[in-house]
């Protein structure tokens, strides 16, 4: 494997292992916030980039590639609205998803054809991840301050499945 690929997803490794630490971290600000089931959807979340990391994890090692495992920076600790914190995962979530083109663009570069085919499972994945984030952006934004439509929006959060 090329280097400059392998040292891509080993950072990318990083990034999901960030990903899932910053979710996990908005999962307890909802649990302070008495808010279950936005504390629930962030929780799955956090699970989901962590098997992202370790899809890429694997990865490397069918390849034989050394796995370089980096410090994962603190995330943030609380956020002032549910607003907020669905905003901020999803402005993370275009940055992932541009990383990821990166990587993409530099197996295509050095002519890695094989990881050029295992990140197009992450392309797809992003757009969902995508999605995702801008409709709870958005129904947050439809509710504003009203009470009652941030309750059932954590009602209906809380009934989120594992995939």
């Amino acid at each position: 494997m090329n280097e400059d690929v392998k040292k891509a997803l080993n950072k990318q490794i990083n990034m999901e292992m960030f990903s899932s630490y910053l979710y996990l971290s908005m999962a307890a600000d909802f649990i302070d916030k008495n808010l279950p089931g936005f504390a629930k959807w962030m929780g799955m979340q956090a699970g989901e980039e962590n098997s992202h990391a370790m899809k890429i994890f694997h990865y490397l090692a069918e390849r034989g590639a050394r796995i370089e495992l980096e410090a994962i920076d603190a995330p943030k600790k609380s956020w002032g609205t549910p607003l907020e914190a669905f905003k901020e995962a999803l402005a993370h979530e275009q940055k992932v998803t541009a990383s990821i083109g990166k990587i993409v663009d530099l197996a295509r570069e050095k002519k890695d054809h094989a990881t050029e085919v295992f990140l197009q499972w992450f392309v797809t994945e992003q757009v969902e991840e995508e999605a995702n984030a801008t409709d709870n952006v958005v129904k947050l934004e439809m509710a504003k301050d009203n009470t009652g439509a941030l309750y059932m929006l954590d009602r209906e959060l809380g009934m989120r499945k594992s995939d």
